[in-house]
């Protein structure tokens, strides 16, 4: 059975719920055939994000790279909105090249729609973002949202009212009525909410009213049809007329715009219980996701009622106040951006935002640092945590540097090594940049800072930056007397001075790092040392010196659980084999640390692992082999790598092999390939698993995402036509059909033409490795 269609993507599935903005979806699809960049400006809730992930989803299918959403309200850190972006395109920052320079090298050639979500509270940093993305990349498109234009050349701003509401008196049919796009959100959230609410005539004349009293804000609206819940439409508007007469005096007038929400939001809040606004006012302390355990070790404090915290926060789930997601199998909840700004100013109209905002970063900083020491040992749960967390850990840095709090946030960014390690490695160490910079905190904090510090370092192959911040790490390490800490700094510092090419200082360093970890009983130390002889061996050569150290690291780790340090020596041992030119012993090694890298979503291994493979069967396999080597550039382009030096000789010897058995011709064909692959579907390559190699994608023409011509390319390659032929036959230029081509093969997951054709005929290649 065919796999169903998936493109290429990140929009949500609240798009299918969304109602009305008929003009203003019709605009957006038209105007972007003529112009790269729609703002969607308006006031806070009246739906400029439902709109543009709407229009979004409509036109995702016309984008070869699909469509991706950005948000950017829970991000308050202008230099972290280019993270924002990572994350969203699922790119990973874990080499030298920047945040920015790894977006624009990785859109360049992309055929991308990006929706940027709330850009109000960080607009001149997203202008100058997506600005820089567009003149880089001809193929992408931006669809921004925020309460007011971004002011980038060539912009078209779409402004967003309030939606269209019916006339007074309930004067329309019930069809008509149907058609209001403010009645017909009523009414679908209202039946969403209440289960059996419908617009009859006898509370049609109630809705209108409503529709009308709240001016038309959808988010307005949908706070007041919540309350079908325990409430008919006539008492909601009994209650609304109320409300909003005690706000605005005697006046019966609508309502300013611009207060509209506002006082919709302040009546919902006016019918909370104490204990619920309370609750309310003190979740705006959060940046994004929380648990119910962060609510419990933050907002329930003096008189705050821990035991009652799960029945409050399902009352606000219940009541659209505070959103619920399921993330990992576990319920995150948010609040929505103009909520939180709701919440925040009554946080501080009660005196409590210091206080809450001290209790954050006291819980935070403490969680963190508890977790830290095992974190290594048990990293898949660790991240699950963590990518969830990131945006509230990061608000408590940037509070650390603001209020020059440097003691506990080099504690905190310390504690999280193994995320930049991973996940972050040039953010990692701008933070520890901005924090050290301040001077305090113990010398033992400082120390353990400046050795992560060298670590990312090394990891961005900058031995500029590693030395001088491995030289403070052993000083402050002597200082105090932490030989665990002195040792693996030296050992780090070995591994930095290969890279600089000084091997008679590494080997210096090596030896004061041995001596002093004889005297250590301790697990962290003398994997880093084995490390660093393992690296030193690949870097003479010395293959037998390599295995000794490889296989003792790999045995620890494995007991110890220690994945990312295992999938290094596995790689290690595979390449080793190569460079003794024993393909068949690497292929256990590298595949079991390949599939290790995919379980800790190690991108940086994952590249390397794939070029190791694909030099694994250059002279066996040529075809596959120069997919894999293709592959392996993209992948490590995205994240920014420089080559690995002991697999650089081999993947030039590898690329000599290929090109002898294919030709330079064929060998180019079949490299710019495998840079087409996703990276799952390389993968499946490199593992021998071609179930798995289209995994991204549909082997099923009928149902996949082509457009007419392609398939009938796709019926003319299975013929056996040449471009040339095609062009002539579609009455189109070679170029057109190689655009076609190169499209079918994206869409469809494969990596040549024969494979197309294959498929056509109703069988599908499958790879050879």
């Amino acid at each position: 059975m065919a796999r169903p269609a998936r493109r290429p993507g990140n929009l949500p599935a609240e798009a299918a719920s969304f109602v009305g903005r008929r003009h203003e979806l019709a605009e957006v699809r038209k105007k972007l055939t003529e112009t790269r960049l729609i703002s969607l400006v308006g006031p806070g809730g009246v739906g400029k994000t439902r709109l543009a992930i709407r229009a979004a989803a409509d036109l995702a299918r016309g984008f070869r790279d699909g469509g991706w959403l950005v948000e950017l309200a829970e991000v308050e850190d202008p230099d972290l909105i280019s993270q924002a972006v990572m994350a969203a395109l699922d790119l990973r920052d874990q080499a030298a090249a920047g945040p920015r320079a790894l977006l624009r090298d990785y859109l360049r050639d992309k055929d991308l729609l990006l929706v940027v979500d709330n850009c109000e509270h960080l607009a001149s940093a997203a202008a100058r973002l997506v600005a820089d993305l567009m003149r880089a990349a001809p193929g992408l498109r931006v669809i921004a949202t925020s309460r007011e234009p971004l002011s980038v050349p060539g912009e078209h701003v779409l402004a967003l009212t309030p939606l269209e509401l019916p006339r007074p008196g309930a004067t329309e049919t019930l069809a008509q009525l149907k058609q209001s796009e403010a009645v017909a959100l009523f009414t679908e959230r209202a039946a969403a909410a209440s289960g059996t609410f419908e617009l009859t005539g006898s509370n049609q004349a109630a809705v209108v009213d409503i529709c009308r009293r709240l001016d038309g804000p959808p988010l307005a609206i949908e706070l007041a049809a919540v309350r079908t819940r325990v409430l008919t439409a006539t008492q909601i508007l009994d209650r609304l007329n109320d409300r909003f007469g005690l706000l605005t005096g005697a006046r019966r007038g609508a309502l300013p715009r611009h207060q509209t929400l506002e006082t919709a939001i302040d009546w919902s809040h006016h019918l909370l219980t104490f204990d619920e606004q309370r609750l309310l006012r003190r979740l705006a302390v959060f940046a994004g996701r929380f648990s119910l355990e962060d609510v419990d070790g933050i907002c329930t404090f003096d008189a705050a009622p821990r035991a009652e915290t799960l029945n409050l926060l399902s009352s606000l789930v219940d009541k659209s106040l505070v959103m619920k997601d399921d993330v990992n199998g576990l319920a995150w909840y948010r609040l929505h951006e103009t909520m939180r700004e709701y919440a925040r100013l009554k946080l501080r109209e009660a005196g409590e935002e210091d206080p809450l905002e001290e209790r954050c970063a006291h819980y935070y900083i403490s969680r963190c640092q508890r977790s830290a020491e095992g974190a290594r040992y048990r990293l898949l749960t660790w991240f699950e945590w963590m990518d969830v967390e990131i945006d509230n850990v990061r608000t408590v840095l940037r509070r650390c540097v603001v209020h020059d709090d440097a003691p506990r946030g080099v504690d905190l960014v310390s504690s999280l090594g193994w995320y930049w390690i991973t996940r972050a490695t040039t953010e990692g160490a701008r933070w520890l940049d901005e924090l050290l910079a301040y001077g305090g905190g113990s010398p033992q904090a400082r120390a353990w800072a400046w050795f992560i510090r060298g670590f990312l370092a090394v990891l961005q192959s900058d031995p500029t930056d590693a030395m001088p911040a491995l030289e403070r790490a052993v000083a402050g390490a002597r200082e105090v007397g932490h030989l665990p800490l002195l040792s693996q700094s030296l050992s780090m510092g070995s591994v930095a001075e290969h890279m600089a090419g000084d091997g008679a200082a590494a080997a210096r360093l090596l030896k004061e790092a041995e001596a002093i970890a004889a005297g250590v009983d301790d697990l962290p130390t003398l994997l880093a040392l084995l490390q660093a002889r393992s690296l030193d061996g690949l870097l003479r050569g010395d293959v037998d010196a390599v295995r000794s150290a490889s296989a003792e690291g790999g045995r620890l780790s494995r007991q110890a659980d220690d994945l990312y340090t295992l999938e290094v020596w596995l790689m290690n041992l595979g390449l080793a084999a190569l460079i003794a030119g024993q393909p068949d012993q690497s292929k256990p090694v590298l595949e079991e640390a390949l599939r290790i890298a995919c379980r800790i979503d190690d991108r940086l291994l994952q590249s390397f692992l794939i070029g190791a493979l694909g030099c694994r069967v250059a002279s066996s396999a040529p075809r596959p082999a120069a997919q894999l080597l293709g592959a392996s550039e993209r992948l490590r382009a995205e994240v920014g790598a420089s080559p690995n030096a002991t697999l650089t000789p081999l993947l030039t010897r590898a690329v000599d092999s290929i090109k002898s058995a294919l030709g330079p011709g064929r060998f180019d064909a079949e490299f710019d390939s495998g840079k087409r692959l996703t990276r799952s579907a390389a993968v499946a390559l490199a593992l021998g698993e071609p179930a798995r190699a289209a995994v991204d994608a549909p082997h099923d023409l009928a149902s996949a995402p082509l457009t007419k011509r392609e398939l009938e390319v796709s019926q003319l390659i299975a013929d056996g036509q040449t471009n040339k032929q095609i062009a002539a036959r579609l009455f189109i230029s070679e170029r057109t059909v190689e655009n076609h081509v190169s499209s079918i093969l994206n869409r469809m997951g494969f990596n040549s033409r024969t494979q197309i054709a294959s498929h056509v005929s109703g069988h599908v290649e499958e790879p050879n490795v």
